[in-house]
C-alpha cells in the first residue's frame, strides 16, 4: 500500500506530510531538544559504537545521558532494547523520548541519524548542537536515487547543526561536511595531514586530532593521542575511528582525554559488533555488518588475527524490500575473497524471494580452489552448519543483524530472532548434550 501511495502521490506532498509531522511532534512535546544538549551522529558504518562511546565519555564526566541507537535507547540509567528494526523512530517517538530524557534531567542526547530519518525530516525540530561524521561509503543507493542524494541527506544534519562538527578527515567525503558552516570544527583521522585541506581556511578553524602509534593485537586496540595512551578492549582499526569521533566530541565539551581514556578502556564490547560469543574451541563472533565496506572491515579484522592455517566459515545474507540490490553480489565477492567456507542464507527477506536475493549474492562469488559454498535458507540451519564445519582454532563469522531481535518476512510480518541466542543455544547442544 505505501508503495502504491509513493507513485501516486508527488513527491513534495509526501515531503510536507513528514514536515507537518514532525513539526506537530515537536509542538505536541514542547520543543524539548531546546533544554537538552542533543548530539546527532551520521555515516554509514560506526554510528552505534560512537553513540555508545560518545554517552560513556559524557556519563564519566559526571553528566546524564540518554541516547538512542539501532542497539538500544538509553535514559539514564534505564535502558531497553531498540526492537523497532528502525534505527531513528519516528517524529513523535522522536520527540516524545527527547520529553522522557527532560523529565529525567538529562543533560545530554545522543542521536544515531540516518539518512533515511533524514528524508523523512525525523531531525526537523530537534535542536542538534552537534553533528558527528563517521564515514560514507555507498548504501540506500535506490532510495535516495543515487550517491549524491544519500551523502546530502547527510548533509542536512550539518546544516541544521550551527554548533559543533565533528568530521572525519580520513574519509574521501570530508571536504563536503567540512563545507558546511559551524562555529567550532573538530576533525580525526589516523594518517590525514592539515596541509591536504582545500578550501579558504586551510584548516586554521579546524582542531585535528590523530591517533599515532596505532597497535592491532586479537585482545586490545592501542594509539596514542597526544601524550595519552588508549588501550581499548575492541578490536579493529575501524574502532579508533570510532574512538577518535567520539573522543574529539568529548574535547568540544571541555572533557579531558583522561576521562575520554578511562571511558572508552572500561567498554568490553558493542552488543552485535564484532561480539565473539563463543571463544573455545573455535571463535564465533556476529556482527551488524551489512554493507561492503563494513563487511570487508570484519573480515580483514578477523584475518589479520586469525592463527595460521585455521578457517574462516562465514555466514551471510542480504536485505530484501528491494533495497541495495547492487550490493548483493559485491557481499558475494568479498566473502569469496576472504572467507574459506562461505554459508549464504537468509536474512530480513521482507516480500523478497530469498532464494532469488541468496543467487544475486552468490553471483558475485569468485570461485577458486579451496573455496566451498553452502546456500541453507534455513537462517538457524545455517548458523548450525558453521559451528559443525569449524574445527578449533578457526572463526565462524555471522554478519548481517548483529543484535537485531527480529526478523523481517513477508507481509509485514516479524518473527523473534537472535543470531547470538541461536549460535549459543547450537553450540551447547552439541558440546554439552
Amino acid at each position: 500500500m505505501k508503495k502504491i501511495i509513493k507513485k501516486l502521490v508527488p513527491g513534495f506532498i509526501i515531503s510536507l506530510y513528514h514536515f507537518s509531522l514532525a513539526l506537530l511532534g515537536a509542538i505536541f512535546y514542547g520543543f524539548p531538544s531546546k533544554k537538552i544538549n542533543v548530539i546527532g551522529v551520521t555515516g554509514t558504518n560506526g554510528k552505534s559504537t560512537v553513540v555508545e562511546m560518545i554517552s560513556e565519555i559524557l556519563k564519566e564526566s559526571g553528566h546524564k545521558v540518554a541516547s538512542i541507537s539501532s542497539i538500544r535507547f538509553k535514559i539514564g540509567s534505564k535502558e531497553w532494547q531498540n526492537d523497532l528494526k528502525m534505527t531513528m523512530p519516528g517524529r513523535f517517538a522522536l520527540q516524545k523520548f527527547l520529553k522522557q530524557a527532560l523529565i529525567e534531567k538529562c543533560d545530554y542526547a545522543v542521536i544515531e541519524v540516518t539518512s533515511e530519518g533524514i528524508k523523512q525530516c525525523r531531525h526537523k525540530f530537534i535542536n542538534f548542537g552537534t553533528a558527528v561524521f563517521t564515514n560514507l561509503t555507498p548504501e540506500h543507493i535506490e532510495s535516495h536515487k543515487g550517491f549524491e542524494n544519500y551523502k546530502k541527506a547527510k548533509g542536512r544534519l550539518f546544516k541544521s547543526a550551527k554548533r559543533i562538527h565533528v568530521i572525519n578527515l580520513d574519509d574521501k567525503n570530508a571536504e563536503y561536511f567540512l563545507g558546511f558552516l559551524a562555529k567550532e570544527k573538530y576533525g580525526y583521522a589516523i594518517k590525514f595531514q592539515t596541509k591536504k585541506l582545500k578550501g579558504k581556511d586551510r584548516g586554521q578553524n579546524l582542531r585535528l586530532t590523530k591517533a599515532e602509534s596505532c597497535q592491532l593485537s586479537s585482545k586490545q586496540t592501542k594509539f596514542f593521542v597526544g601524550n595519552t595512551e588508549f588501550n581499548l578492549k575492541l578490536l579493529g582499526k575501524f574502532n579508533i575511528y570510532n574512538a577518535l569521533a567520539s573522543i574529539c566530541v568529548g574535547i568540544s565539551q571541555s572533557i579531558d582525554l583522561r576521562v575520554c581514556k578511562k571511558a572508552l578502556e572500561r567498554i568490553e564490547e558493542i552488543p552485535g559488533r564484532l561480539e565473539i560469543v563463543i571463544k573455545k574451541p573455535f571463535n564465533v563472533i556476529v556482527d551488524y555488518a551489512h554493507t561492503p565496506d563494513a563487511l570487508q572491515n570484519l573480515y580483514q579484522t578477523a584475518l589479520e588475527f586469525k592463527i595460521k592455517k585455521s578457517k574462516m566459515i562465514c555466514v551471510l545474507g542480504s536485505c530484501g524490500g528491494g533495497r541495495d540490490k547492487w550490493k548483493r553480489p559485491e557481499l558475494g565477492k568479498i566473502a569469496s575473497e576472504c572467507c574459506d567456507k562461505i554459508i549464504l542464507t537468509n536474512e530480513d527477506p521482507y516480500d523478497e524471494d530469498p532464494k532469488e536475493i541468496i543467487e544475486q549474492i552468490r553471483r558475485g562469488v569468485i570461485e577458486r580452489e579451496g573455496l566451498e559454498v553452502f546456500e541453507i535458507l534455513d537462517r538457524e540451519k545455517a548458523i548450525e552448519k558453521s559451528l559443525r564445519l569449524a574445527h578449533p582454532s578457526d572463526t565462524a563469522i555471522i554478519s548481517g543483524k548483529g543484535s537485531e531481535s527480529w526478523m523481517c518476512i513477508s507481509n509485514g510480518r516479524k518473527i523473534p530472532w537472535d543470531d547470538r541466542k541461536i549460535a549459543k543455544e547450537k553450540f551447547e547442544k552439541m558440546f554439552f548434550q
